[in-house]
């Protein structure tokens, strides 16, 4: 049973209070973003204005940055997103108080988004959009596994206990292995978890080599 911390719990209620939005608003043609004719691209309404889109696309907006990390693909996108937070997050939060939990998610969704983008300046990417919670997920995890390194953690798939830092490079690990389809923002996860990096460095630095 989870012991949901206040933070944990709205975040969690944010994103579920969306998804529904999702599932049930209307749907709009978007074709126009990607230079497709009309009707050939629609989404529905919440989503095409949260998700991060392509920044080489008419349909990105700098907000997008923010927004995209609350709306989500399908039911199993939000369920496994949502449960990650629910593992991870209220042993952060209770260890860095609320405000700095909030502000590290934060950071480290928007860096995710960030990355994800200079990535597609880089190297171009292709039409579509970027939503979920993951980005943000995997910079946790990374503060998780460098936090509370040798802490026991009993996952649920499989069902076995891992030291945290082991968990770190298995699942930053298998983002890349997993799905090769395009589907993933496997850049928005390894920028999730090099932003949480930084910034847990930085905060420790800021307290001459302690934890925070």
């Amino acid at each position: 049973m989870f012991r949901l911390t206040p933070i944990v719990k709205n975040l969690i209620i944010i994103n579920v209070v969306i998804f529904l939005g999702q599932m049930f608003a209307p749907k709009i043609d978007i074709g126009s973003c990607f230079g497709l004719p009309e009707g050939v691209y629609g989404d529905d309404v919440v989503t095409a204005y949260l998700a991060l889109f392509n920044v080489h696309t008419s349909c990105f907006k700098p907000y997008q940055l923010f927004t995209y990390m609350f709306a989500h693909g399908n039911f199993m996108h939000i369920f496994f997103n949502m449960l990650s937070i629910a593992f991870l997050g209220p042993i952060l939060e209770s260890f860095l108080g609320q405000n700095k939990f909030l502000l590290f998610y934060i950071i480290t969704g928007i860096g995710a988004a960030v990355f994800s983008v200079a990535i597609d300046l880089i190297m171009g990417g292709g039409a579509g959009s970027m939503l979920g919670a993951s980005g943000a997920i995997y910079g946790l995890l990374m503060a998780f596994g460098m936090i509370f390194p040798n802490m026991e953690v009993r996952l649920l798939f499989p069902p076995v206990a891992i030291k945290a830092k082991y968990m770190v490079f298995i699942f930053g690990g298998l983002t890349f292995l997993m799905d090769r389809s395009g589907d993933v923002a496997h850049f928005a996860h390894l920028g999730g978890a090099v932003i949480g990096f930084i910034v847990v460095r930085a905060w420790r630095n800021q307290n001459q080599g302690g934890y925070f």
